[in-house]
């Protein structure tokens, strides 16, 4: 039966929306689908993380919508359950395995977000700064700042263990006592700045997250090589995957036979570069809203990251992509000269001096808003051991020579 013209074209009309109906229900069942990874990714992580309380641990209530975070990176050589990491991690960051390195924190930085969208900072606190200790973990009341995490764990440890507490239980307490003794000793060192949350980092958290974004851009102002870290980078702009990137934060010092002299301040200063160059990566790659790249960062946080028990992971993810954009710069707390005590090279410091920066950081006066910096296109990269081949890297910033001046977020910067 032949249809008329009118028939014909309501039928096509009909299949057009019943198409567009089709394209349409898709579309809605990957929102949900969207919106049920998130939520059981996130209840997933909650459930996964391990926390620690530090409930009344440290400062005066602050200004309303201010925000302090403590990093704290350890050179343990085990993950948040005590147990060793993959052989093939400790091969590739040139570590020793879990029989070697302490509970050290031998990257501390406060990180203060302001309230209404100002502009934050991140403080560096070199590792072997000489400092007072205000809970004398296991008797001793001053030493490396570095050192209180580990002091505390031991002086716990035995403790719970001669109660006859359980080895996983004593140790998971032991590890929240070493948390809130860093908090403390970090807090009073500062001035008695409240610290809000901390977040925990492993060696093998650091290598694994670079593994899941690599490559990660950086720039250096000098070529430059390390036995003991295993780095080898040429000057200028390149491209790191984990394992060299592990090696860029790692080194101290220089082994070739060049008259550059590194020192543990460069080293502070990589690690400020990394996360700024890491930064510029996540916000490019749209790695929040990656979804198999959000599970990897999951995965890799349930194992080798630690959190207080308040910190709300949506809320932070969100101030992290605010922080990517560009709207934080980093510091690092001066040192008024180099001294021996019991053996240990050590960093003597004016705490006045300190205590009076740190005030003027967290308090800087009322300025109007600017515009974040906008990423740069890339020129192109620096080819050698560092370059992968992929995609140029963003253009850096002007050199940095030292580590008194501070570095500003938004771009790769270039360091020593």
């Amino acid at each position: 039966m032949t249809m008329s013209p009118q028939h014909a074209a309501r039928r096509r009309m009909y299949r057009r929306r019943r198409w567009v109906v089709g394209i349409i229900a898709v579309i809605v069942l990957a929102l949900i689908a969207a919106a049920a990874f998130v939520v059981i990714t996130y209840a997933d992580a909650n459930n996964g993380i391990h926390r620690s309380s530090i409930a009344g641990v440290t400062g005066p209530k602050q200004n309303t919508g201010e925000t302090n975070i403590l990093i704290m990176g350890l050179d343990s050589r085990v993950d948040e359950n005590g147990k060793p990491f993959p052989q093939a991690i400790y091969d590739q960051i040139h570590a020793e395995d879990a029989s070697v390195g302490g509970y050290n924190t031998n990257v501390l930085m406060l990180i203060h977000i302001p309230a209404n969208g100002g502009k934050a900072v991140g403080i560096s606190i070199p590792r072997d700064d000489y400092v007072d200790f205000p809970d004398s973990p296991g008797g001793v009341d001053k030493g490396k700042i570095k050192e209180a995490y580990g002091d505390a764990m031991n002086a716990s440890m035995q403790k719970l263990t001669d109660k006859g507490v359980a080895e996983a239980d004593a140790y998971q307490q032991s590890r929240t006592a070493a948390r809130q003794s860093t908090i403390k000793t970090v807090s009073a060192f500062l001035g008695d700045v409240r610290i809000d949350h901390f977040v925990e980092v492993t060696m093998a958290a650091f290598y694994e997250v670079a593994e899941a974004v690599q490559p990660i851009t950086v720039c250096l102002n000098h070529a430059t090589a390390d036995t003991f870290s295993g780095a080898d980078f040429p000057a200028g702009v390149q491209e790191l995957n984990a394992a060299q990137s592990m090696a860029f934060v790692r080194q101290r010092r220089d082994t070739t036979s060049s008259d550059f002299d590194m020192t543990d301040l460069d080293r502070t200063r990589r690690q400020q570069a990394f996360m700024v160059s890491l930064a510029v990566k996540l916000k490019q790659a749209s790695t929040f809203t990656d979804f198999g790249k959000l599970q990897k960062l999951i995965d890799v946080a349930k194992k080798d990251i630690a959190l207080d028990d308040q910190l709300d992971l949506l809320s932070f993810a969100q101030q992290a992509q605010s922080l990517a954009g560009g709207n934080i710069s980093f510091v690092t707390l001066p040192i008024d000269h180099f001294d021996t005590i019991d053996g240990q090279s050590v960093n003597i410091v004016d705490v006045d001096a300190i205590r009076a920066q740190v005030h003027d950081l967290l308090n800087p006066p009322t300025a109007a808003p600017s515009a974040s910096p906008a990423p740069s296109s890339s020129p192109g990269s620096t080819s050698g051991s560092g370059s992968s081949g992929s995609s140029a890297p963003a253009t850096p910033n002007p050199v940095y020579t030292d580590s008194s001046s501070p570095l500003q977020s938004g771009n790769v910067p270039c360091v020593n």
